[in-house]
């Protein structure tokens, strides 16, 4: 029995870690400091355009094959990447919404939500240029 127990906690681990590695990452000027995994989920899946305080929201993501984008959607949205990108295809094809825009990297990503104000996405933790957004 011992031996199932620290074999599961070996398993999950990297799971739990990997949740903790990607933050959601704001503007500095945004003013929010949490969001539900609901409302998170409906901003990156393009539902929610306008922040409490009016302003536009500008969602900024890495290309689909991207370790960070892949970590990000399931551990934190709770989404795997492959939906994400059908809800924005669909919105796309149709004309009926707005797809986030792709960044080449993380720096880029970083420089750009630093620099758009109501801007969002995400990064690895411990970056420290952006505002953290907890997800609860």
């Amino acid at each position: 029995m011992r031996q199932i127990t620290w074999l599961l906690l070996l398993v999950l681990t990297p799971i739990s870690l990997a949740s903790q590695a990607v933050e959601v990452v704001s503007h500095p000027d945004l003013g929010i400091d949490s969001l539900s995994k609901h409302k998170a989920r409906n901003i990156f899946s393009m539902r929610t355009h306008i922040w409490p305080n009016g302003d536009p929201i500008k969602v900024f993501v890495l290309n689909d094959d991207s370790d960070l984008h892949k970590q990000f959607s399931k551990h934190r949205l709770g989404i795997f990447p492959y939906k994400l990108r059908r809800v924005w295809d669909r919105y796309l094809f149709s004309g009926t919404g707005q797809v986030p825009t792709t960044v080449a990297s993380e720096e880029e990503m970083i420089k750009a939500i630093s620099s758009t104000k109501g801007a969002i996405g995400y990064a690895n933790k411990g970056n420290v240029n952006v505002h953290i957004i907890e997800i609860r």
